[in-house]
């Protein structure tokens, strides 16, 4: 609840608006029993005659218009701030996750955070309306009509008391027992969206491999889950409406019973009980809304938990600014002001970029990914990594833009280690072209102009041509300007790679990564594309992963992984002499100890 009274100050005057017109809605509604009470007492049983009936009858008709309009804009109010509240959650929960590293969006899981920020502000968004809108008329109307049942008799004043504190310990426990029910059933939402993306993504391969049976099973089997914890904790929440009906009708029964004694022994007339009757049926209605309310309440705690949850992650990555006196202990600086953090001094003499005894685990009590890795690299010059899947390629070239923090050892770029740059300053210095190819929803243009926002035409262009690109664009009608779908699934695999090289180009990046980025390419684009990287004018220096010898073969230094372990650093001919792992990739790519020529 904090969560959400913190959201709705940035709109303190439409959550002070919405329920201050409710209230005039409600005075109106608790005045209507009270004319009709008139109408009845001194109007049809008196003498004041028709003229009284018509007047009070008028006097209704406004309540009703007049209480129509405050309603309406009430709601409005309501509405504008549940939607500003969901909006700036929304804004604040995206911020807090483009801050979260690689090692904790994989700790979180895709399907939980999209769920969270979709599905649980959503809830929260229909709590706040409803709260602002009912959370206070509701119990007004009830304790209203009691204050007013009161000013007809004392005991039917009694009788009011009683069954509303029935009314609220029934409300209030089934709010008790369902809060942490309603939570499970977001729990087991998460592992439905889980389950929908995995099938949708991995759609293909179910088909290759015969598995639609077994999948429908798996999710019909997490979709049965859902729907169960969803029925259990239905069931209880349904048990409102009807204990709610039930203690309502027997205290209008009691009313009736005890207003028709008063009324033989004259202390009420018919009107009076009337009266008495109209407020216990607004009770009846409001604590209907009551426990609706409830429900959606219910419902936004469990769901302000959960976001919650996801605000109060903080970064894992270790910092030490040298600016703020902070250390890399006191790490997950949670996006440090680039104002604060100060881009540290090369250190006169050290390499570009050093790895020494580098470590790293993604999880505690997980087994090393890369272990004892140390290597020098300049400037200008191209470093090949090569080895089996799962060797730990990746691993290791995720280090130098300080997307994994390493476990043990260092690595460095002008002497300084990575944890003492602010990462906006580090990635500004590489290129960085991951496994899966990825484009954005767009134009051409624009995903190019990612690397450099200021970028011309002949910018562009220029990478292009470097990686082996501009065909697919002069292949285009409309050329940059050519729209790219989702994920670029308009472009086949070898030219989304190619594309997405071209981007990391056009930033003119220090330190190019090329992590497999061309394993979608034939071998005469691939062997153009390492020539023209070693063309370039900005000389970078460029890492390149691949699983082919090829690839890394004209390699300044090529790094040989296996086990997470280098088992290998040298030029292509050291290596085929020196290193059997390399020598036996080599024989099994191209049949010789050669290697690729």
């Amino acid at each position: 609840m904090r969560l959400i009274f913190s959201y709705l100050k940035n709109y303190k005057v439409m959550a002070i608006m919405a329920p201050l017109f409710k209230l005039m809605e409600v005075i109106f509604e608790l005045l209507v029993p009270k004319f009709v009470a008139q109408i009845i007492n001194v109007g049809i049983n008196g003498d004041a005659g028709w003229q009284y009936i018509l007047v009070r009858c008028i006097i209704l008709v406004v309540f009703g218009i007049v209480g129509y309009a405050v309603g309406v804009v009430a709601q409005w109010f309501a509405a504008k701030a549940a939607v500003g509240v969901a909006k700036d959650l929304r804004a604040d929960m995206f911020r807090r996750i483009e801050a979260l590293s690689y090692a904790d969006l994989d700790k979180a899981g895709t399907s939980t955070l999209i769920n969270r920020i979709t599905n649980d502000v959503n809830q929260i968004q229909t709590g706040v309306n409803m709260i602002l809108r009912l959370f206070l008329r509701s119990p007004i109307v009830v304790l209203g009509a009691m204050i007013m049942a009161f000013t007809v008799s004392w005991k039917a004043g009694v009788l009011f008391a009683v069954v509303i504190c029935v009314l609220f310990a029934v409300v209030f426990a089934i709010m008790f027992v369902t809060m942490p029910m309603y939570k499970k059933v977001q729990g087991n939402m998460d592992g439905v969206t889980l389950a929908t993306r995995e099938t949708l993504a991995g759609s293909r391969v179910i088909r290759a491999f015969c598995k639609e049976e077994e999948e429908i099973e798996n999710y019909n089997g997490k979709v049965d889950r859902l729907a169960k914890s969803q029925k259990h904790v239905g069931r209880i929440s349904a048990l409102l409406n009807p204990l709610t009906y039930v203690i309502i009708n027997l205290g209008i029964i009691a009313l009736i019973y005890t207003g028709v004694l008063q009324f033989r022994s004259g202390e009420l007339l018919q009107g009076d009980i009337v009266e008495l009757y109209n407020y216990m049926s607004q009770i009846l209605i409001e604590l209907i809304k009551v426990a609706n309310l409830v429900m959606i309440i219910t419902k936004s705690l469990a769901s302000s938990s959960r976001v919650q949850a996801v605000l109060d992650m903080k970064p894992s990555l270790k910092h030490a600014f040298a600016a703020t006196g902070g250390t890399a202990e006191e790490g997950a600086a949670a996006g440090a002001p680039a104002a604060v953090a100060a881009v540290p001094a090369p250190v006169e003499g050290a390499p570009f970029v050093s790895f020494k005894n580098v470590c790293m685990k993604y999880s505690e009590g997980a087994e090393c990914a890369i272990s004892d890795i140390s290597f020098d690299a300049e400037r200008g010059q191209t470093i090949g990594v090569i080895g089996g899947t799962g060797s730990g390629k990746t691993t290791l070239i995720n280090l130098i833009p300080h997307f994994y923090d390493a476990t043990e050892g260092e690595v460095a770029i002008d002497g300084v280690n990575v944890n003492a740059y602010p990462d906006e300053k580090l990635r500004e210095l590489c290129g960085i072209v991951p496994q899966k190819a990825v484009l954005f929803r767009g134009t051409l243009r624009e995903n190019m102009q990612w690397g450099d926002d200021k970028a011309t035409d002949e910018d562009i262009y220029k990478a292009l041509e470097t990686a082996q690109a501009m065909d697919v664009v002069r292949a285009k009608e409309k050329g940059l300007d050519e729209p790219v779908e989702q994920m670029g699934k308009n472009f086949s695999g070898g030219q989304r790679q190619r594309l997405t090289i071209a981007r990391a180009l056009v930033k003119k990046p220090e330190i190019l990564i090329l992590d497999d980025s061309a394993s979608a390419l034939d071998y005469a684009t691939d062997a153009n594309l390492r020539k023209a990287l070693k063309d370039l004018s900005f000389k970078p220096l460029v890492f390149i992963v691949s699983q082919r010898a090829s690839s890394v073969r004209n390699a300044d230094k090529i790094i040989v992984l296996d086990g997470g372990k280098a088992v290998g650093i040298g030029t292509h001919d050291e290596l085929v002499k020196s290193c059997d792992v390399y020598k036996e990739i080599c024989l099994a790519q191209y049949g010789m100890e050669g290697g690729a020529v």
